[in-house]
């Protein structure tokens, strides 16, 4: 039934050139992996993540990953949750100590298959990311965790971008192209 559910999510969701064969990865690999949403799945899992945006939808929200040293959007491990939606609004809410977060729309924003390195606690190992487009409706202080070096709110403009990363890139440009009052239509639907 959890699957069903994600699989039904990425039907839905019209990728960008370069997230096709991304979308057609973390397809096949849900149908052939019933436990696609548990860590413990060695050889990768399905994670959730968000682009979160400030209450104005004018910033994006980033953070300088502690063990992996580049900037990322918000996320994490679904640790046997398969509401993406629900997994991304806790990550964000975890990695930022923002409240109350809501999702801007309740479809894919992006995805993104990437291999993380091995470690100490794990050995090389495939994320299959689903991110989400997500707002914090009120202004409030950010609370830096243990998994980040910095959080910071970006603007729309490539001088703010602290990354070259192609998924985080990505992410940015489609948002450069969202209006705000685009975001309060999508929020009202």
């Amino acid at each position: 039934m959890k699957r069903h559910k994600l699989l039904t999510l990425l039907e839905q969701f019209h990728p960008s050139d370069q997230e096709i064969p991304y979308k057609e990865q973390i397809i096949s690999f849900v149908k052939e992996n019933e436990n696609c949403f548990e860590r413990s799945l060695s050889i990768g899992h399905i994670t959730a993540s968000a682009w979160l945006l400030d209450h104005t939808g004018k910033r994006a929200l980033l953070m300088h990953h502690r063990k992996l040293d580049n900037w990322f959007q918000l996320g994490g491990h679904c640790d046997g949750d398969g509401d993406m939606l629900r997994v991304a609004i806790k990550e964000a809410e975890e990695e930022s100590g923002l409240e109350g977060i809501i999702a801007i729309d309740n479809g894919i924003f992006d995805v993104d298959v990437h291999q993380i390195p091995q470690n100490p606690r794990e050995e090389a190992h495939f994320h299959y990311d689903i991110r989400f487009l997500l707002q914090v409706p009120t202004e409030q202080d950010l609370v830096i965790n243990s998994e980040s070096k910095e959080l910071r709110w970006i603007n729309k403009t490539d001088k703010d971008l602290p990354t070259n990363s192609d998924s985080v890139v990505r992410m940015f440009y489609k948002w450069q192209k969202i209006f705000v009052s685009d975001l309060v239509a999508l929020s009202t639907k």
